[in-house]
């Protein structure tokens, strides 16, 4: 094949990767604020890039302008719908690895600021959240278990009542040794179980 034949998916490939990193760059943010950039911002601004894409697809007539054009159109499009089907299918999770990633110092002191419990409850805050104006509300929690009771459930992820965590919960994922997302179930708080 010759260099003119053959087909450059460098321009794909950094615009995969500059998507990637925007995206999990939002990720870390609250989630009204991810909600808002993601309408108002990032929406737009995949429908401009996909309208100018598609307009400078139409004067071409050789191949492979075309072809870096329409993978730059799938590359656009595929990114996004990949992450939203996998926060589908696995809420919090895309979220919950990038803000442990570029955060969990912050968090970790934290959540180490907290009191003692006297009721034996693990140290906790409020993490993470999402709901609409009182309905179908969840709150996610950042837990710190010393003795790391909370292992086993996080290898399950199985629901269930669980030492250290007033409510019963529907998942529990292990960040790193020591740090967990505790999930409760929908308009529970850790606070309602007491």
């Amino acid at each position: 094949m010759t260099d003119a034949s053959r087909f450059n998916w460098r321009l794909p490939t950094y615009a995969a990767i500059v998507e990637f990193v925007v995206f999990i760059s939002i990720a870390i943010y609250p989630t009204d604020t991810v909600l808002f950039l993601t309408v108002f911002v990032v929406a737009p601004t995949l429908l401009l890039i996909s309208i100018i894409l598609i307009q400078l697809l139409l004067p071409f007539g050789d191949r492979h302008p075309r072809l870096l054009i329409l993978a730059m159109l799938a590359v656009l499009w595929a990114i996004p719908a990949c992450l939203f089907l996998f926060e589908r299918e696995f809420p919090f999770s895309i979220r919950e690895t990038a803000r442990w990633l570029a955060l969990s110092n912050k968090y970790k002191n934290e959540v180490q600021a907290q009191p003692a419990s006297a009721n034996g409850d693990l140290k906790h805050i409020e993490w993470d959240a999402s709901g609409f104006a009182g309905v179908a509300n969840i709150t996610v929690y950042l837990a710190f278990d010393p003795t790391d009771r909370l292992s086993a459930a996080a290898s399950r992820h199985q629901p269930g009542k669980f030492n250290g965590v007033p409510c019963e919960v529907y998942l529990i994922r292990r960040l790193e040794k020591h740090w967990y997302s505790v999930h409760p179930y929908i308009d529970q708080t850790w606070d309602q179980c007491h």
